[in-house]
């Protein structure tokens, strides 16, 4: 059993990696926050998700939701969650946060990562959990791209408490910390 966090930039091959922590032949439940593709509203997000879709086993069951927590918890066999950066997005998009006070949303935030953290800590199986790096560049001049940045770095770190193992992926190759 392992629990690994995949991290790194845009298109530097975390969820290619990640898919081949995982053996191809078993059931995995594969969790997506990420927005349903619709070719009508966004052709490149819904051709995205069509490269992805396509590349994983036929024995893999995708599950679509912003409940990670619990799916992880659910899941009767390996686990993999690809990615927190669209989660964090699509719950912050969900609570309207990104102009709120956090003052409204913050405790809701912590409850969803700690259950999060806790499902993966808990899992008797494989799980592995893909996610941005961030904070490398410039502080950004919006709120929004510091809010991102800082509660994704948070959650992150918290992630990575509860995985045995985390990878940092650069250019297409892993480097194990």
């Amino acid at each position: 059993m392992a629990h690994v966090l995949v991290t790194g930039g845009v298109r530097s091959g975390k969820s290619r990696y990640a898919e081949s922590l995982l053996d191809p032949s078993t059931t995995v439940t594969y969790a997506t926050p990420g927005y349903p593709a619709d070719p009508a509203v966004d052709a490149e997000w819904a051709a995205r998700v069509a490269a992805h879709q396509l590349r994983r086993p036929s024995s893999w069951r995708t599950v679509e939701t912003l409940a990670l927590g619990e799916t992880v918890a659910s899941a009767p066999g390996p686990v993999l969650v690809d990615c927190l950066g669209t989660w964090l997005t699509r719950l912050f998009d969900a609570w309207q946060a990104w102009e709120a006070d956090e003052s409204t949303w913050l405790p809701q935030l912590d409850t969803e990562v700690s259950g999060l953290v806790s499902a993966i800590a808990g899992h008797a199986g494989d799980v592995v959990v893909v996610t941005n790096e961030v904070g490398w560049g410039l502080v950004s001049e919006y709120r929004s791209g510091r809010l991102f940045a800082d509660h994704l770095g948070r959650t992150n770190q918290r992630v990575a408490q509860a995985c045995d193992r985390v990878v940092l992926m650069v250019a297409g190759r892993p480097l194990d910390a």
